[in-house]
Parts: C-alpha cells; sequence; structure tokens
C-alpha cells in the first residue's frame, strides 16, 4: 500500500487514535482484523496513521459497544454508511431489534430479581437449616 500523505495536523498515531477513543490498542488491531476498522494509511516508514475519518469510525464502535450492540449489529450500521450516512429506515430497524432484545433482558432480569429477593429473604433469620439460597443454585439435589 503506497504511504499516504496527511498533514501532521490530521494525522496521528495508534497510540493517539487510543487515546483519543478510550480504548485499548490491542483493541484497534482487532477492529482491524475483523475489518470493522479500514487498514490504516502507512507512513513512510511503515508506521500506522489515522486520521479523524477512523477516529469518528472507532469512536462510533465504542459508543455502540456502550449500548450493548453486537458487533455484527455495529458492522451492519456502518455497511450502510456510517455515522453520517446511513439511511434512517434501515438503522431504525436494527436499532429497534436491539431495542426490543434489551427489554427482553430487562424482563428476564426481573424475574431474576423476584426470584432471588424471594429466596434471601427465606433465609433472613440465619437460624434455618438449610439454606434456600444454596438450594436454588444447587441443580443436581435430590429431588430435582
Amino acid at each position: 500500500m503506497p504511504a499516504i500523505t496527511l498533514s501532521r495536523a490530521e494525522s496521528f498515531s495508534i497510540g493517539e487514535l487510543s487515546k483519543r477513543a478510550g480504548v485499548n490498542i490491542e483493541t484497534i488491531r482487532y477492529y482491524e482484523r475483523i475489518k470493522m476498522l479500514p487498514a490504516p494509511g502507512r507512513s513512510a516508514s511503515g508506521r500506522r496513521i489515522y486520521g479523524p475519518a477512523e477516529a469518528r469510525i472507532l469512536a462510533f464502535i465504542r459508543r455502540s459497544r456502550d449500548l450493548g450492540f453486537t458487533l455484527e449489529e455495529i458492522r451492519a450500521m456502518l455497511a450502510l454508511g456510517g455515522p453520517g450516512r446511513a439511511p434512517c429506515a434501515e438503522v431504525h430497524r436494527i436499532a429497534s431489534a436491539h431495542l426490543a432484545n434489551v427489554r427482553t433482558k430487562l424482563a428476564d432480569l426481573m424475574k431474576l430479581e423476584s426470584i432471588l429477593a424471594e429466596t434471601v429473604a427465606q433465609c433472613s433469620d440465619g437460624a434455618t437449616p438449610d439454606c434456600p439460597v444454596l438450594d436454588i443454585l444447587d441443580a443436581g439435589r435430590p429431588g430435582d
């Protein structure tokens, strides 16, 4: 790949990109390997160099991950053109499906909270010979 020419003001190293985006250098390399982040240009000496476009994509990936989107969902949004260019209808479809999954997980967590709170309350006196918490966790106990 030929060396790219960016002005010094708009280019930075992988370390600088890591700091700007708040992600580990190995994470950047991983996203490059799985083609989530385009392969960087190289300086004349062969060092990776990045610009504002890569920083924006990486920030988009990081924020998407923070919101719980899977890599495949993020890949789909990036394939649509990425931040600033993807058609809203398609992004809406992906985000709506993700929201449905989040709501399902929340409902499951609410059920879990209820079961766990009830179980913990059963052993609140500390004098019960059988521990209800251990009983609920012990799938191999006799009688199951």
